[in-house]
């Protein structure tokens, strides 16, 4: 079949590549088979793909189904660039474009194709955003693998739609189909004040760690007071500024948190996620800090100019979707070893079992230990001069 030789050609990039990471898998083939007569018969631009990996779903529809005017939105910048470079490849970039999720994503939706998210509070407001802005009579396919659908998932769809129900399975995998909206108040973003910080966290509802504080960045949290800018080879000019990167920013605490140690010097809140750049934009407005922190949806840093950056802190993930994979945190270390200036630091938190101290030192440069407990390890990087 001429989908089965589209699925052969798509790849992951720019995402990280391995022999056991793919571009599609059998969620997005039961996904599109769930959802056959449906797509049969929409009409052009009634299409809405959420959180399509690598454009399985997007391209798969367009190839299969002749499918036209597809409005996609995907929380990750990376598979956004994926689905970009596949469609490119294979002459289909006409066929989608891509949007927030918004209204404009949804006004006349009558077919959603979503790849399940694995929090609760993702899909929340996803399903309340459909339910609020598509087509009343709008049709919602959700996949995903077995081991990541939980009950739970059905009754957060019902909260949205009257009926919900779920297909059989096939490959590991199962679709949740949803029907009749009953749209409801917002759920998302949701506030909550950490006392402990003295901060108002935003949180959206893919943002990793919600509004809650994660144990890993408190941990770091405890080193900030060693923050400190180095003595560097050559001299500055009077308008070259200091800057630090919260590189994988979540909602952005670390990076509130660096703009408050650091009064003089120019915060950048980096992530991959929409949900968490929005989040972080919203917990900086919260906290009285818009004008000291910029925030940047980007894949590892890509547009920071190299060798222009003082100071990284760094949380990164010891995952990749469903894959458990170092290749995201050694993405990132990359990252900071590009963009840091001869001399600058880069402070990172990691789960103690991981030892990234090697790669650290590899990659960036001389890396010190500067803490430990039962859990996690935190170290200093100076960037090789």
């Amino acid at each position: 079949m001429v989908i089965d030789e589209l699925y052969d050609r798509l790849r992951r990039f720019p995402d990280v590549e391995a022999p056991n990471l793919f571009a599609v898998d059998g969620a997005d083939r039961l996904l599109l088979d769930e959802a056959a007569p449906a797509l049969e018969s929409a009409a052009p631009g009634a299409i809405v793909v959420v959180d399509d990996q690598y454009g399985a779903l997007t391209l798969g529809a367009a190839v299969r189904f002749g499918a036209e005017r597809i409005r996609v939105h995907q929380d990750s910048v990376v598979a956004e660039r994926a689905l970009a470079a596949n469609a490119e490849r294979e002459d289909l970039t006409d066929r989608y474009r891509s949007c927030g999720l918004d209204a404009d994503l949804l006004a006349g939706a009558r077919v959603v194709l979503l790849r399940l998210p694995r929090s609760l509070s993702a899909l929340t407001e996803i399903a309340e955003i459909v339910a609020r802005h598509a087509d009343p009579e709008v049709v919602v396919f959700a996949g995903g693998r077995d081991k990541h659908i939980s009950l739970a998932m059905n009754d957060v769809l019902a909260a949205s739609f009257a009926e919900v129900r779920a297909s059989r399975g096939r490959q590991k995998s199962r679709v949740l189909t949803a029907r009749r909206a009953t749209p409801g108040p917002a759920s998302y973003p949701v506030r909550e004040r950490l006392d402990e910080l003295g901060l108002t966290v935003v949180a959206h509802g893919a943002a990793f760690a919600g509004p809650r504080l994660d144990i890993g960045t408190r941990f770091l949290l405890d080193f900030f007071p060693r923050l400190d800018f180095p003595r560097l080879d050559f001299p500055r000019n009077d308008t070259d500024e200091q800057i630090a990167v919260d590189l994988g920013c979540g909602t952005g605490i670390l990076a509130a948190m660096l703009a408050r140690q650091l009064p003089d010097v120019r915060v950048i809140a980096t992530d991959h996620s929409a949900a968490a750049v929005a989040s972080a934009a919203e917990t900086a407005a919260a906290n009285g800090l818009a004008d000291r922190i910029d925030t940047l949806r980007d894949d590892a840093a890509s547009s920071i100019a190299a060798g222009s950056v003082d100071l990284v802190v760094c949380n990164p993930p010891f995952h990749i979707g469903a894959a458990v994979h170092t290749g995201a945190a050694h993405k990132m270390f990359d990252a900071a070893a590009r963009i840091l200036r001869p001399g600058g630091q880069m402070w990172t938190v990691y789960n103690r079992h991981l030892d990234y101290r090697s790669a650290l030192s590899g990659i960036v440069g001389s890396t010190r230990v500067e803490g430990r407990n039962r859990k996690f390890t935190v170290t200093r990087s100076v960037r090789s001069r």
